[in-house]
């Protein structure tokens, strides 16, 4: 699941098409690509400077960078992949180590609930950088960008917008994530000293010394 995550993320590729319509049948066409990690500031949406609607256009970025959120969504991916490796090690070879140690319990205990609060943060964190990426790359944010879009006759719009599924898959899942781990926290607690002491401290959860004869 953690490689779903990150993995819709970090492999995505998308690209809008908008159309500027002059009036008189006359249109043009400006192609924006944009991809992970999402430094908006950084595409170009006019890519030279170069006429349009015969008006001279400078070169013109989009605006947002959400890398940060991007970034950190899929750092808790990586980071979470690789510990469910280091545990499966864990568990497959060296069990009889884990569970003769107090420490390793307890450090697996604590690692998850560390990914569960992570898996909760970054997950929100990425639903509002996604928000944006869509705000930002969508037909208001490029009338706001281009004056040209609001001289008179002159129409602007994205006509063909990337398909975000793998996105939105992958906020889904980070969520998802956060409910894996949180509900493994408490597999991992049962493993705990403190799990075992406070049962030896419940009411017939210490053996009985025989009766002297």
């Amino acid at each position: 699941m953690a490689v779903l995550a990150f993995g819709c993320c970090a492999g995505y590729v998308g690209r809008n098409v908008a159309s500027i319509f002059c009036g008189g049948g006359r249109n043009e066409t400006l192609n924006v690509t944009f991809s992970y990690p999402f430094r908006l500031n950084q595409v170009l949406l006019v890519e030279t400077n170069g006429t349009l609607c015969n008006h001279t256009v400078p070169q013109t970025h989009l605006v947002q960078d959400v890398s940060s959120s991007a970034e950190f969504f899929v750092a808790v991916g990586v980071l979470a992949f690789l510990y469910c490796l280091l545990a499966l090690l864990a568990y497959v070879g060296y069990m009889h180590i884990y569970r003769d140690s107090d420490l390793c319990p307890i450090a697996d205990f604590l690692m998850t609930v560390f990914f569960a609060f992570f898996w909760m943060v970054s997950s929100s964190a990425w639903a509002r950088g996604l928000q944006l990426v869509k705000e930002a790359t969508g037909t208001e944010a490029v009338r706001a960008i281009l004056p040209l879009c609001h001289e008179l006759g002159v129409t602007c719009e994205v006509t063909d917008y990337a398909s975000m599924r793998s996105l939105n898959i992958s906020v889904v899942v980070g969520y998802l994530n956060m409910m894996v781990w949180a509900g493994n926290a408490w597999f991992a607690y049962k493993e705990t000293r403190w799990s075992t002491q406070k049962a030896s401290s419940q009411p017939g959860g210490r053996a009985q010394a025989p009766a002297p004869i």
